[in-house]
């Protein structure tokens, strides 16, 4: 089936021939639906803190961040912004010279409360020798788009999220880059160091380089601190290989395998890289400006004195553990840990023999832990959190996105219809264990979890395969903890026009 060409193009990607058939298996026999127990709520699986309890969590985050432990704030930042401006480029590339929708009309309505309106102002200048005012003025709106999207303009319609200018401020405008620097500033930086890693494309890393050198110095000196500010890219180890309709490898023109990136699950190897005790990972478009961050910073500290609290209890058990002589008492003191705070039910726990008890105690509490904020569902795509089966027959908190929903399934499809949260990316995850060594992240994927879609290319449709999501299978097999946090801490940028909403003006 590989020529000898094949197994070159597999070694120079770092890909061995083994996982070209899992992956080619995994197209022929498709992906099991998970089996759910419930969709989690508030009492069940959901953990609502009160006032007291945010205040205590708070101090207890602010404790750990006093040890000077290693935190890193992780910003997947690799996807370009051309969704977010698909209703512009059916504009510029449509029939009619005005703004019909209202979604176009909104724009040019609004176009003076963009953040990035003077940046857009001079490149029609440059370009036209006219004001956007003075070309809306004459109707050339495709013009003004234009200058918005093409290379020759801002290029918005080529650049990434992440450098976009989002939010105005008084005597500037920042990208989300610069969003994500000064929320480190406030609740990720310990010892007077703020570690920032972001995973971006090799085409725009140079872009986010410059960046980040030229506004460095400027928040270092405002927050009084120093920050590393790291970059990767998606390994091509973690591409995945695209099939014909036939479950046979797809071949471009030139007869060469096409691979296609795997999705955002392939940054689990990125994140196990890090050497970093603690991570906080967010997406690069869900910033607000300074006035709206006190309500994120106040929950990120929360969700972390979760995590760290957890964190040290586990560690805590496991060190009895391994000193042996546990009591039935402290045995069934752990049994309760396992299954009020870290919502993992193993059923008949309490009637294994101690040997086997001991085990199990040991294999669930070593592991990688996280703490996933959840927002109250307001009808936005995506996924939600749920309690779910895994393969050793245990019930866990998961991730999940519809498409793992066994739809013809009537009690799973009300329990994602029911659902009362969401998922809004919202995680501080502890990477190391209880003797200090980093854990292998990708042995905690749970491979069974991926996705196929169906593409083109060339006019040919093809499949391609998405691994495990980062925060979906990815992590299928962390201690997962849900936490409730307020919708005002969600508000991600989708389109060109959320820019105009309340909350990024």
């Amino acid at each position: 089936m590989l020529s000898t060409e094949d197994r070159k193009q597999l070694a120079a990607k770092g890909i061995s021939e083994q996982q070209i058939e899992s992956q080619l298996q995994q197209f022929r026999e498709g992906f099991p639906y998970l089996r759910l127990r419930a969709a989690a709520g508030v009492g069940n699986g959901i953990f609502s803190p009160s006032d007291t309890e945010c205040q205590a969590l708070v101090e207890a985050w602010d404790a750990y961040k006093s040890e000077g432990h290693h935190i890193t704030k992780f910003v997947p930042a690799s996807g370009a912004a051309s969704r977010m401006f698909k209703n512009m480029f059916e504009f510029r590339d449509g029939d009619a010279d005005e703004p019909t929708t209202d979604f176009e009309k909104t724009y040019f309505d609004s176009i003076h409360q963009f953040a990035f309106f003077p940046a857009l102002d001079d490149a029609c200048q440059v370009l036209y020798g006219e004001t956007a005012d003075e070309l809306m003025e004459e109707r050339r709106y495709k013009d003004i788009v234009g200058a918005m999207l093409d290379e020759e303009g801002l290029n918005y319609g080529q650049l990434p999220k992440g450098l976009l200018q989002f939010h105005a401020y008084e005597d500037t405008a920042r990208t989300p880059l610069e969003e994500h620097l000064v929320e480190a500033a406030l609740y990720a930086a310990s010892d007077g160091r703020a570690d920032v890693h972001f995973t971006v494309s090799a085409e725009h890393r140079e872009l986010f380089e410059e960046l980040v050198q030229r506004v460095k110095a400027d928040y270092e000196k405002k927050f009084g601190i120093q920050y590393t500010v790291s970059f990767s890219e998606q390994k091509p180890s973690t591409d995945t290989l695209a099939a014909t309709l036939d479950n046979e490898p797809f071949r471009t023109d030139d007869g060469r395998l096409l691979f296609r990136p795997g999705g955002h699950g392939a940054l689990i190897q990125n994140l196990s890289d890090l050497e970093s005790e603690v991570v906080f990972i967010k997406n690069i478009d869900n910033v607000v400006p300074d006035r709206l961050k006190p309500a994120t910073t106040l929950w990120k500290q929360v969700i972390a004195g979760v995590l760290v609290n957890a964190q040290r209890q586990a560690f805590d058990y496991l060190r009895r553990l391994d000193e042996g002589n546990c009591g039935r008492a402290e045995l069934e003191e752990m049994c309760h840990f396992l299954l009020h705070d870290l919502c993992t039910e193993v059923p008949g726990i309490s009637d294994l023999p101690e040997k086997e008890l001991i085990a199990t105690l040991k294999a669930k509490f070593n592991r990688p832990m996280r703490v996933c904020g959840m927002v109250k569902n307001v009808g936005e795509p995506g996924g939600g959190p749920f309690l779910a089966f895994n393969a050793d027959g245990s019930v866990s908190p998961q991730i999940l996105e519809s498409s793992q929903i066994d739809t013809h399934n009537p009690a799973y499809m009300a329990m994602f219809q029911g659902g009362t949260h969401f998922n809004p990316v919202d995680l501080v995850c502890a990477i190391r264990d209880y003797k200090g060594n980093r854990f292998d992240l990708p042995r905690y994927v749970d491979p069974a979890t991926g996705f196929i879609s169906f593409k083109s290319k060339s006019g040919k449709e093809l499949k391609a395969l998405e691994l495990p999501g980062l925060w979906n299978g990815a992590m299928s097999d962390w201690c997962t903890i849900f936490v409730e946090v307020p919708l005002e801490t969600f508000n991600p940028v989708k389109t060109v026009n959320d820019l105009l909403r309340p909350q990024h003006q």
